[in-house]
């Protein structure tokens, strides 16, 4: 058997190794130190940029008393994050907006406390409180921004309309939330999407062309006349009414339903001629402007009384028509929020969800819950 002949390695290159080895497990451990470090803030929620700017701040034992916080994680991937405002981060609700920690910085340094900040960044959108942080600061904050629907850029309106007004903070951020701060038919919101839960009056008009996407024919046993076409949705929600006020011994009828934009300008010209324009004014929807161009509205009546608001089948409405998904749509309670008279014979067809509640919370206004809850 022949012997493995053994090679000496010279005892310098041998020390070099030896060195060498020794370098690399000391950066082996440092790497896994730190790879574990890493991992310990990953593991609740911080990205790895954010994790390593912690480090290297040497803010880990911070952050981690912490726990996962949002703003705290994109303040350390921002370039805008500094070191004295640490704490007021982690006591900041995050927002989806671009200059977030940006904004943060600028709000404290202008004097915000970080509640106020809470507030500003939760009622308005990233230009709208990049807008804000040029301003000084403002008073009343907690009195108009209490309320979830309360928008930040309208600040300034809701100052002017309640020193003009007095009214109280709901009202003024309601009113002023639907523009009723300003002229009616002024400078209106174009609304082009057909929904249930479509808003249309006197500050929100409809284009000339628009049309219920699933307009249809109305069956003359349901109308006073065979040629009354409406939204297909609501026509079958006011089929199962109807039959259901039939059960009951209630008989109504369909009296007018979609109107185009030309049909309104049709009957604003007859009205005028007949009544004056005073009388359009009050009374009469600028074409554009109608709820009948929807589709989804109805002007309802009883076939056995002219007078649709001395019917029985008036007071079965009242009880009954939310389980169907149609609210009365011009209470005389509201006038003022709906910019239109009293009208008991219109209904409008919103879907079962939204009239139940309307309904259960003293038959608001239709402005009310689109300000509350749609207008976003």
């Amino acid at each position: 058997m022949r012997k493995i002949k053994r090679i000496k390695l010279n005892p310098v290159f041998q020390k070099v190794l030896k060195t060498l080895a020794i370098i690399f497990c000391i950066f082996l451990g440092i790497f896994i130190f730190y790879e574990k470090q890493i991992y310990d803030l990953t593991k609740i929620g911080y990205s790895r940029t954010s994790s390593k700017n912690i480090l290297f701040s040497k803010n880990k034992d911070y952050v981690m008393s912490i726990g996962e916080n949002k703003t705290l994680n994109l303040a350390f991937e921002s370039n805008d994050f500094d070191e004295n405002n640490l704490e007021n981060y982690s006591k900041i609700k995050y927002v989806p907006h671009k200059h977030l920690i940006q904004n943060i910085n600028k709000l404290l340094k202008i004097g915000y406390s970080n509640s106020d900040i809470n507030i500003i960044l939760s009622h308005g959108t990233d230009e709208s409180v990049s807008e804000f942080t040029k301003r000084d600061k403002v008073r009343y904050l907690e009195e108009f921004f209490s309320f979830d629907f309360a928008k930040l850029e309208n600040y300034d309106r809701y100052v002017q309309y309640s020193d003009e007004t007095g009214d109280s903070e709901y009202d003024t951020v309601l009113y002023v939330n639907l523009n009723l701060d300003q002229d009616d038919y002024s400078d209106p919101v174009t609304v082009s999407k057909f929904s249930l839960d479509m808003l249309v009056n006197k500050h929100r008009q409809l284009k000339e062309d628009f049309v219920p996407s699933d307009l249809t024919t109305i069956d003359a046993k349901y109308a006073s006349d065979d040629a009354l076409e409406c939204s297909r949705l609501a026509l079958n929600a006011f089929v199962e009414m109807y039959e259901a006020a039939e059960k009951d011994g209630y008989h109504l009828v369909i009296n007018s339903s979609y109107r185009s934009y030309q049909d309104q300008v049709d009957l604003t010209e007859l009205y005028l001629k007949t009544y004056g324009q005073s009388y359009v004014d009050k009374y009469v929807a600028k074409p554009g402007f109608s709820e009948h161009q929807t589709g989804l509205a109805f002007d309802i009546g009883s076939r056995d009384v002219n007078i649709f608001a001395n019917s029985k089948e008036y007071t079965w409405m009242q009880d009954n028509a939310y389980r169907y998904g149609f609210v009365l749509r011009f209470d005389k309670r509201y006038e003022d929020l709906t910019g239109f008279r009293s009208e008991p014979w219109h209904y409008r067809y919103v879907g079962k969800d939204i009239a139940k509640y309307i309904y259960e919370h003293n038959n608001m206004a239709l402005e009310e819950y689109y300000a509350i809850f749609l207008d976003k």
